[in-house]
């Protein structure tokens, strides 16, 4: 995807999108990625996006959930792609081979923008694509990822956009990156015009966190320091002290602050204080909740101390944290190179014929819709 200037000099030019899919990938990653370029068609009348999916041979490749996709192209064929985008899912240090990794590369000398859905971050990392730069990957996939890339800046972030990677973790996290990136592209009005298509009452940002649960961090080792976790989480409105949190688990409160230090680098106190102000920026995005209400809800006895702690842990205060979820504009960023024409293949019989995009088949079929050309594009 290019950048807001580039898009508005560009404007009649789709953007070209290959998926490249690799065995078990996650359907619905796959979905929630290509799903808000089809919408974006729609609601603009005209074709911005055009996709095609890939594998290394063009023969069918397999979810997840056991589903068979059969792909667009192989990787032979030459498709002027500006993104190249890896799906991954089950298992990706079995799925990603050698010729995935050299493809890639190439794509990389050829400047495309590079991203990754899943687990497909992985395959971005072997090929040595994501070394200084931050990456998101889904939770499960993370302690992996970590020993085994050190050199790749990873992050517990819903997505990451840095420079010309663009990372998602799994689920519908790849229809949040992709809306925002499409609102970099074509205006904020777009992507809210697909968000209300898809009943998708709020889109998450580049700020909000994976869920990982603490069992995955800690394992089983710990059971003492997770049943007082539990207890936290169940008692945020009305915080337990240290010293009762302690005696519901047998342990010392010497002994409870070295668990939390141990394993959580932090102590117990500012661990609860994470848990709660968590909790209020959720109530805070997601309800019309007042902020006096959402202090309340999280344990705060003030509203000037909620909002001094809040704006000491996340950098701005409640009320523009408030503001933010709905009136942000969106800071056009430098998102890749322009949509080339496509690569003329005919004349050399050895190379495959490329494809037709689905794209243009999709929006002819929205044609008769009542939300067809319904977005005004800023561009």
């Amino acid at each position: 995807m290019t950048s807001a200037p580039q898009a508005s000099r560009n404007a009649a030019v789709p953007q070209t999108l290959g998926f490249l899919l690799l065995d078990n990938f996650t359907l619905i990653s796959l979905a929630s990625a290509i799903e808000p370029l089809r919408m974006a068609n729609q609601l603009a009348g005209r074709e911005l996006y055009r996709w095609y999916t890939l594998s290394l041979d063009g023969g069918p490749v397999k979810a997840s959930d056991g589903l068979q996709v059969t792909p667009d192209a192989s990787i032979t064929v030459p498709l002027a792609l500006d993104t190249v985008i890896v799906c991954g899912g089950v298992g990706p240090q079995r799925s990603v081979q050698r010729e995935h990794v050299t493809w890639l590369q190439s794509q990389a000398r050829q400047s495309r923008r590079l991203g990754a859905v899943c687990t497909g971050t992985w395959a971005l990392a072997r090929a040595g694509l994501l070394d200084g730069f931050e990456a998101s990957v889904h939770w499960e996939c993370l302690a992996a990822m970590q020993e085994a890339f050190p050199k790749v800046s990873l992050t517990t972030r819903l997505f990451s956009i840095d420079r010309e990677r663009a990372t998602s973790s799994g689920g519908t996290a790849p229809l949040d990156m992709m809306l925002t990136l499409i609102a970099r592209d074509h205006g904020r009005e777009l992507a809210a015009g697909i968000s209300e298509m898809f009943i998708y009452d709020r889109v998450r940002n580049e700020q909000d966190q994976q869920r990982v649960p603490l069992k995955h961090v800690l394992g089983t080792t710990q059971p003492r320091l997770l049943e007082i976790v539990a207890l936290m989480e169940a008692n945020l409105e009305e915080p337990i002290s240290l010293d009762e949190l302690a005696e519901y688990v047998n342990v010392s409160r010497r002994q409870l602050e070295r668990l939390f230090q141990k394993n959580l680098h932090c102590s117990p106190s500012r661990y609860y204080l994470k848990l709660r102000l968590t909790r209020a920026r959720q109530l805070l995005k997601q309800t019309p909740m007042s902020i006096i209400e959402v202090a309340s809800a999280c344990g705060f006895v003030s509203t000037p101390h909620f909002s001094k702690c809040y704006r000491e842990y996340f950098g701005i205060p409640p009320r523009d944290e408030r503001l933010g979820s709905s009136a942000v504009e969106l800071v056009p960023v430098e998102l890749g190179r322009e949509a080339a024409v496509m690569l003329q293949s005919a004349s050399f019989e050895s190379v495959p014929e490329a494809p037709v995009s689905a794209a243009m088949s999709a929006l002819d079929q929205a044609r008769g819709e009542p939300t067809y050309a319904s977005v005004r594009l800023r561009n």
